[in-house]
């Protein structure tokens, strides 16, 4: 097993050599078989041991197992104890979600702290196996099929390549000691239920399930390569990224047989959950939106907006007092007093300031909003209409701040100055007004 194990690393983990190894040791058959390998191996180790809590004594002693072991072969040992049954209920996880996610964020704070190059976990054969039927069960897509990745940014798992039976027979040939995980009996946790009732009945059915097992996967992970480098190709056909927001081309991506799997391919990083929401927005009215968490999806004309979710209300107000010479926020605006008129532009407006009526205040826009533009006196347009004309995105329409005097609009700032606020002959003071 020593042998294949090196074999294994000298193939797909080359970059080991010289780096410093944090092995995630929880005292049973599966870690402890990893640590008593690369002790035998040319690598600095240190062990990283959680105390989860959820076993009472038990996890006190599997703790005291883990350090004996450590100060035995002197090897350098992190262990933290962790409140895991408080974590799940203030964050409403599922108790094994709680302990991976505490387990994953102390490690990534060893790595930061004590320089690690990279956490080893003893993930097996046999847990890829039970992770794909999980993910089965669930429904999930071709991400859920490919199996436990070998590496995840730090953490690697050099383990893949073995079933549990030789993991247990290589122990049971070297005498090595581990601790038995009284959980690990139960069938409380589906996993379990995998792991004692179906994966034996596979075995019994093939007795060579876990190796055909690891071709399906192979293959299977061959096909999620076509199908990332696909949906590569695809994207840069249909999606353009300006700034923060990415348009998606629907008439591009409708044109695509199969244009729903690329949206899934693409969204599913942002957040979303509900695809069929999704897949309706496409053919849905402007305006309607699906959100995730952090993100929404906006229908807008023959393009789908992606764009962060909004940090600022609507409702915001930002009052300017006279003599103001600079504003940072919400947008970056200077006001200067100048004796002579420029040219205006869509950044650049000149006004009458003995017609402005302090405080002046930026907002956003709202439904109803109504102005008389520049150069058409005695008429008045709908911002609505405006941004109609001039064609703007949802977005565009979210982004666009108004300077109000009192209740009349001067400007829709980088679009359009109010009629209203003009210079006129007889002005004795001009304000020039520019955004940054």
């Amino acid at each position: 097993m020593l042998e294949k194990l090196q074999a294994h690393i000298r193939e797909n983990f080359p970059f080991l050599e010289n780096k410093k190894l944090l092995l995630a040791t929880s005292g049973g058959l599966d870690s402890m078989v990893m640590v008593e390998l690369f002790r035998q191996l040319p690598y600095e180790i240190a062990l990283a041991h959680c105390n989860f809590q959820l076993r009472g004594v038990e996890s006190f002693e599997d703790q005291k197992f883990v350090e004996n072991y450590a100060e035995q072969y002197a090897i350098s040992l992190f262990a933290t104890q962790f409140d895991t049954t408080a974590f799940a209920k203030d964050y409403k996880l599922s108790t094994q979600v709680a302990a991976r996610d505490l387990r994953y964020n102390w490690f990534y704070e060893l790595i930061e702290e004590e320089q690690f190059d990279y956490v080893l976990t003893a993930h097996h054969a046999d847990d890829n196996i039970e992770t794909f039927l999980i993910n089965l069960g669930r429904g999930t897509g071709l991400d859920g099929l490919v199996g436990i990745p070998s590496q995840n940014d730090k953490i690697i798992r050099p383990l893949l390549l073995f079933s549990r039976i030789e993991i247990a027979d290589y122990a049971a040939e070297t005498k090595l000691k581990w601790r038995e995980d009284s959980s690990n009996a139960s069938n409380k946790y589906l996993r379990n239920k995998i792991r004692h009732d179906v994966v034996p009945l596979l075995k019994e059915l093939n007795s060579n399930f876990v190796s055909t097992f690891q071709n399906t996967q192979k293959y299977l992970q061959e096909a999620q390569a076509m199908v990332e480098d696909a949906a590569i190709m695809v994207y840069q056909q249909v999606a353009e990224q300006n700034g923060e927001t990415i348009h998606f081309d629907l008439l591009q991506l409708k044109r695509l047989p199969n244009y729903k799997s690329y949206l899934y391919h693409w969204l599913k990083e942002f957040g979303f959950t509900a695809w069929n929401d999704i897949y309706d927005l496409v053919e849905s009215q402007s305006g309607k939106q699906v959100l995730s968490t952090d993100y929404r999806l906006i229908k807008d004309r023959d393009t789908l907006l992606l764009v962060p979710m909004l940090e600022s209300s609507s409702h915001e107000e930002f009052f300017i007092e006279k003599e103001v010479q600079e504003v940072k926020i919400p947008l970056k605006l200077s006001i200067s007093k100048v004796t002579d008129r420029t040219t205006s532009s869509n950044t650049t407006i000149f006004v009458d300031e003995n017609k402005l009526v302090y405080p002046l205040v930026l907002k956003k826009w709202q439904e109803g909003d109504v102005f008389q533009p520049f150069g058409m006196k005695g008429k008045t347009k709908k911002l609505s209409k405006l941004f109609k004309d001039e064609k703007l995105s949802v977005v565009d329409k979210e982004n666009i701040w108004i300077l109000w005097s009192a209740d009349t609009i001067v400007w829709v700032v980088g679009l359009r100055q109010d009629e209203r606020f003009k210079i006129e002959n007889n002005t004795e003071h001009i304000l020039k007004l520019e955004i940054q």
